[in-house]
């Protein structure tokens, strides 16, 4: 990406649509305002205008409006082309676009590359923006909308500042031990405050809200064969996605129905019925160590019994795993309030067939689904690279604080590695390995 290239794009949807936005960024956006409507609209007002190629022929009429270096998003020099949405419409006044001398089309991010590389956002705002785009749901939404706003850089930062302000102490008392006016104990003064610091860093990297939310909760279906696993699957998701049928061992694989639960992003995941290995043959045993094996990592199992069975099966270890026990088949069998409790009691009963206690099992479900988002103040880690950032820094800082037998140098150094590590998250030091990743999954004009 030439930084000194003026890019263009088409910003919106793909073409047949009401309108379209072409953007433009870089330092030929007044040349190319002038050429294609004949003047330069006044800094953030749209204006009406005739979109004409170099040779005089009219491509369309719409609205332009220009955004000076460096109040706009990207920190240059930009503008918009409001246009109609008709193909050969874009494709007139992309065509020309290019025809212009320095200006080639946009990579995907690269509007948003620029605007980081200009410093109008930091790395977290960037992966806010991304998940803003991408976001599926209400929650989604909120929590990638505070992220994009800079909730959480004004926390990142808090800590950048509170890091920087015991550095500074700390060199004084190397630096400047022997002035008067710098006590010999300077430094002892920062590390109480430092545990602390570190103590929050902690609390937040342990808080996985926030890689749920932009993940999705994961919900794990489990259940011997024929406990109508599928059908439910197939009922939360209101189509058919796994097949049903009555045979024994007819899901083999993992199938992935993603959900809107009331706002709240669900991933549930249908597996193979869990019964003695030995009466399975190879591929539907490698379908249950599969099925145990996605369990053990799940934010919550359902575990389905069905009651028209002559005997409870045996459930799974799911050690840690949050799960609800939830009767199935419930018009198979007579309406006996002691034929639950017989199996050992549910959270929920149901009936796929008739639809029976379907409302109340989803309404549970999303019940323990909030629950495991919890709400008010946002997440401060949604992504992986974020928790091993922020733990890199907290252990840093622990070595610091708790390196009392090591020389102070030592211990500053270890704070000096903690700043790196917190740098990494907001993109300050060291991430150039990282943007390619990060704005290869933009669309192409943002």
């Amino acid at each position: 990406m030439s930084v000194d290239d003026t890019i263009f794009a088409l910003s919106s949807g793909r073409p047949p649509a009401g309108l379209a936005v072409v953007r433009v960024s870089g330092s030929g956006t007044r040349f190319g305002l002038d050429m294609m409507i004949g003047t330069i609209p006044e800094p953030r007002k749209l204006i009406y205008a005739e979109m004409r190629s170099k040779a005089g022929l009219l491509l369309d009429h719409g609205l332009a409006a220009f955004f000076p270096a460096p109040h706009s998003f990207t920190g240059q020099d930009t503008a918009e082309y409001h246009l109609h949405g008709g193909p050969a419409v874009v494709a007139a006044v992309l065509d020309e676009l290019g025809r212009l001398n320095g200006y080639r089309l946009a990579e995907p991010g690269e509007f948003t590359r620029r605007a980081f590389d200009q410093g109008k956002l930091d790395l977290v705002q960037v992966e806010g923006l991304a998940d803003l785009i991408a976001a599926e749901t209400e929650v989604q939404r909120v929590q990638a909308l505070r992220q994009a706003d800079g909730a959480s850089s004004a926390v990142l930062g808090r800590w950048r500042d509170e890091l920087i302000g015991a550095r500074g102490l700390i060199e004084a008392g190397l630096d400047f031990s022997d002035e008067e006016d710098v006590p010999d104990s300077v430094s002892d003064r920062v590390w109480v405050e430092l545990a602390v610091l570190k103590q929050d860093i902690v609390n937040h990297v342990s808080d996985a809200r926030g890689e749920r939310v932009r993940d999705g909760i994961e919900v794990v279906v489990l259940g011997p064969p024929n406990a109508g696993k599928s059908s439910l699957v197939n009922a939360l998701a209101r189509r058919d996605v796994a097949i049903v049928a009555d045979e024994p061992g007819t899901t083999r694989d993992l199938i992935e129905v993603r959900l809107d639960l009331g706002g709240l992003p669900v991933t549930v995941v249908d597996t193979a019925g869990l019964r003695d290995e030995a009466a399975a043959g190879s591929i539907e045993a490698e379908g249950m160590r599969r099925a145990n094996l996605r369990a053990s990592a799940a934010d919550l199992a359902l575990w389905l019994q069905d009651l028209s069975a002559p005997a409870p099966a045996s459930e799974p270890a799911l050690g840690e795993v949050p799960h609800l026990r939830i009767g199935t088949k419930a018009d198979l069998i007579d309406s006996d309030p002691q034929r639950s409790m017989k199996f050992g009691g549910f959270d929920a009963i149901v009936s796929v067939v008739a639809g029976t206690g379907m409302e109340e099992m989803v309404n549970l479900l999303r019940r323990r689904a909030a629950s495991l988002v919890g709400g008010g103040e946002s997440a401060i880690v949604t992504r992986a690279r974020h928790r091993q950032a922020l733990s890199a820094c907290a252990d840093a800082i622990g070595q610091a604080v708790e390196g009392r037998s090591q020389p102070l140098e030592i211990r500053a150094e270890a704070l000096r590695r903690a700043s790196d590590a917190l740098g990494r998250v907001t993109g300050a030091v060291d991430v150039e390995d990282l943007l390619d990743v990060i704005f290869r999954d933009f669309c192409i004009g943002k």
